[in-house]
């Protein structure tokens, strides 16, 4: 804490800009080691703990992670707030405290149950509550407009109110001066208990204007089949942008006395679309408290906003219904709705008659609001998240947006805090790399290129597998306490981590797998390199199909197990409730990470930059950040296969049948006729169904059976690749030392430089 009060006071002095990263996630995970191992004091700790008789890893194995992510968007998130503070950016992040987060999850007889995760029983000790900071976030009610001297005036009238408290969580950097924060927000009523409710024996009535306001803060995504769900959300999303504008535009006239300046020292960056209604937000502030016009505040708006998209998926594409919208946020209503008319007004004279093109490029169409095209044309700078990525959005979903103002998209490939990610999470291949070429990599990541001079070096790769060899050991320990399953380590480490969706094609793995399993069966006497294949991740509640998914996995492990002709060469397991703390032990271990996603779907993923820098070799589709990895490692280090984003689309618009790959292959026949029959006493039907009859749709729109011979090919080379150990190290060290580009310090040098245009602060 004193480091940041010092460090703000610096900041202060000498008028620095900064910026403010707004996100619905940080995915810190847990805080006591990176916070240690930045201040440099981990051996001063642990030896001061031995003299008490406290182990220093049992103490970080009692913190729980952080309830405040579910997957790549917060992880990423919490990365660059890393890389912010060891570079002596300014910098402060925006959340809500989730009492609950995402969820705990269970697997019971293979199908996810959901349970609260209750992290803040231990986990606010990171928290330092600041209720004289507190703000009020207003909702529905409705808008009085008139006119006086100074022009049109808004006013917004019988509303309710919920306060909104922040909780500042300090993110230290790496031997630096520098501490920022992460502020998050807590809802609390402004009426507190109702007394006369309680006295007239109503009790549930006098809790219920605090359970109402508390609820906003309690669940992170809640469900959104319902109309109360996705009323939910927006309030969530509203509420974190409001509160969160209300303490940027505090801190500045705190430091300069007015708003002058404001988008000269202001910087605010949407992580995707969930804050983009501090768009009209701030446009609200501005003129409604401040006086601003409009022209001066969409000036303002504009020259202080920039958003990374973080997808293509249509359904995270967010969009709102109008009446909904105007319900519960009227003010911003009228406000989205003059930005849109402006907006089509200026496309209605560049493409005069083109109706089409200006429907697809309007904020609000056939009564919907569209979070991302909101997002696009109030920001200076749109990126996306690779190289690949960022050339579709400007391809396909913001095409025309991209050809009216080009200027305004750039991309800035994703990176991952390589000191949380290597350096502490693996000891000794740390050690390793020291010895070979010092550390100056901590700080400068590039350096790990310097390894390249050690790739024939013997000694060097030997002692490579044998931290692997420890490192699988240390998994196998870890998952045998958690689950009672007990790991061959001499087998490959084959993973796949990461939220479950179809796109991802966990899926594809799963058939793989059948098919590995069928054969065995058929022949038990050929010889086969064990494999054990490590699954984690969890699927929205109300995702029945990735839930299938995941009892399908599960049901094959289990049916494995019990099979004395295939469990000693074939293993499968699924990490319940994988999280931040299980990655930090897995990635260490991973010998084969599988980034299978279909080609054009997968916007970056920062799991395989985190595979690879642990030496794990990639198999995978010309996808994301993919791409990138077979550029710096070269076409011999990875393992890619399949159909390319262009691929995908021709056979899709050439009519996709997947019913001609199932009767062309024997090996997809193979492993879609075995779904039938099931495994572990539940058949899988439904999924056969998915993949050739089409389920609720077009059949495996995710292509799982036109790229599946191809990856099964591929997964053969990989093995053969495996073992042959000399050539495995090798190329195991050739993809850790070409791993530096993908550190979140070059992604945030890149921001700061080409979008937020600030400095580091000596």
């Amino acid at each position: 804490i004193e480091k940041n009060v010092e460090f703000t006071k610096t900041v202060k002095d000498k008028e620095s800009k900064q910026v403010y990263y707004m996100s619905m996630e940080f995915l810190v995970g847990t805080s006591l080691r990176n916070n240690i191992c930045n201040l440099k004091l981990e051996k001063q700790f642990t030896a001061a703990l031995k003299k008490a008789d406290i182990n220093i890893e049992e103490l970080y194995e009692m913190e729980p992670d952080a309830g405040l992510g579910n997957g790549g968007l917060g992880r990423l998130a919490s990365c660059y707030m890393d890389s912010l503070s060891s570079l002596g950016i300014p910098a402060t992040g925006y959340s809500i405290r989730y009492e609950f987060g995402i969820f705990k999850q269970r697997i019971v007889d293979g199908w996810q149950m959901e349970f609260p995760d209750d992290w803040l029983n231990l986990g606010d000790v990171w928290l330092s509550a600041r209720t004289d900071e507190s703000v009020e976030v207003k909702f529905g009610g409705r808008v009085q407009e008139h006119f006086d001297e100074g022009g049109y005036r808004a006013e917004h009238v019988d509303y309710s109110s919920i306060v909104a408290v922040p909780y500042d969580m300090y993110i230290s950097g790496y031997d630096s001066k520098a501490v920022n924060k992460l502020v998050l927000w807590s809802a609390k009523s402004n009426k507190g208990f109702d007394m006369a409710a309680f006295s007239r024996g109503e009790y549930a009535k006098s809790l219920e204007e605090n359970t109402m306001a508390e609820v906003i803060s309690k669940v992170l995504y809640p469900s959104d089949e319902h109309t109360e769900g996705k009323l939910l959300r927006l309030s969530q999303q509203y509420f974190l942008v409001s509160a969160s504008l209300q303490s940027i535009i505090s801190d500045h006239i705190g430091t300069y006395g007015s708003m002058a300046g404001f988008a000269d020292k202001v910087a605010i960056h949407i992580n995707d679309t969930h804050p983009a209604l501090c768009v009209p937000e701030l446009m609200r502030i501005l003129m409604d408290i401040y006086n601003y016009s409009w022209e001066d505040a969409w000036y303002i708006v504009t020259k202080t906003v920039s958003y990374t998209n973080h997808t293509v998926m249509p359904e995270a594409l967010e969009c709102w219904n109008e009446d909904l919208f105007s319900f519960k946020l009227p003010r911003i209503h009228s406000i989205v709705k003059e930005i849109n008319r402006r907006l089509c007004e200026d496309l209605w004279k560049a493409y005069p008659g083109d109706w089409d093109r200006i429907s697809k490029m309007a904020i609000i169409a056939y009564s919907q609001v569209r979070m991302a095209n909101l997002s696009v044309v109030a920001s200076h700078t749109v990126n996306g998240v690779s190289k690949l990525h960022s050339d579709i959005l400007k391809k396909t979903v913001f095409h025309d947006f991209y050809k009216s103002a080009p200027h305004k998209f750039t991309n800035v490939t994703n990176g991952i805090a390589h000191r949380r990610w290597l350096t502490y999470s693996n000891p000794e291949l740390a050690s390793l790399i020291n010895d070979c070429i010092g550390d100056g990599y901590i700080t400068n990541p590039s350096e790990l290129e310097k390894l390249m001079k050690f790739v024939g070096d013997d000694s060097v790769t030997k002692r490579l597998a044998e931290i692997k060899e420890n490192n699988k050991l240390k998994l196998s320990k870890h998952i045998f306490n958690k689950t009672g399953y007990s790991l061959d380590t001499s087998a490959v480490f084959d993973v796949q981590v990461k939220r479950m969706h179809e796109y991802k094609r966990q899926l594809l793995n799963a058939l793989k797998i059948i098919c590995y399993y069928v054969d065995i069966e058929e022949h038990p006497e050929r010889e086969f390199t064990k494999r054990t294949f490590i699954f984690g991740g969890k699927a929205a509640p109300g995702y029945y199909m990735a839930k299938d998914i995941i009892k399908l996995i599960w049901n094959l492990g289990e049916d494995i197990r019990k099979n004395p002709l295939v469990k000693d060469k074939l293993s499968v397991v699924y990490l319940e409730d994988y999280n931040v703390s299980t990655a930090e032990v897995l990635m260490p271990a991973s010998e084969i990470s599988e980034q299978i996603s279909l080609a054009g779907k997968e916007a970056s993923g920062t799991g395989c930059m985190k595979f690879m820098m642990n030496g794990a070799l990639t198999i995978g589709t010309l996808d994301g950040a993919n791409v990138e990895m077979k550029d710096a490692v070269g076409d011999d280090n990875i393992f890619i296969f399949g159909l390319t984003a262009k691929e995908v689309d021709d056979l899709w618009e050439r009519g996709y049948r997947s019913i001609d790959f199932y009767n062309n292959s024997t090996r997809i026949k193979k492993a879609v006729d075995r779904l039938n029959k099931g495994f572990n006493g539940v058949s899988f039907s439904n999924i056969a169904n998915y993949l050739i009859g089409g389920f609720g749709g077009v059949a495996d729109p995710y292509m799982c059976l036109a790229d599946f011979d191809s990856y099964y090919i591929k997964s053969e080379e990989i093995i053969k690749a495996y073992n042959n150990k000399e050539q495995w190290g090798k190329m195991s060290l050739i993809n850790i030392a070409k791993s530096g580009f993908f550190a979140a310090d070059r992604s945030i040098k890149e921001y700061a430089d080409n979008i937020w245009h600030l400095k580091s602060v000596k």
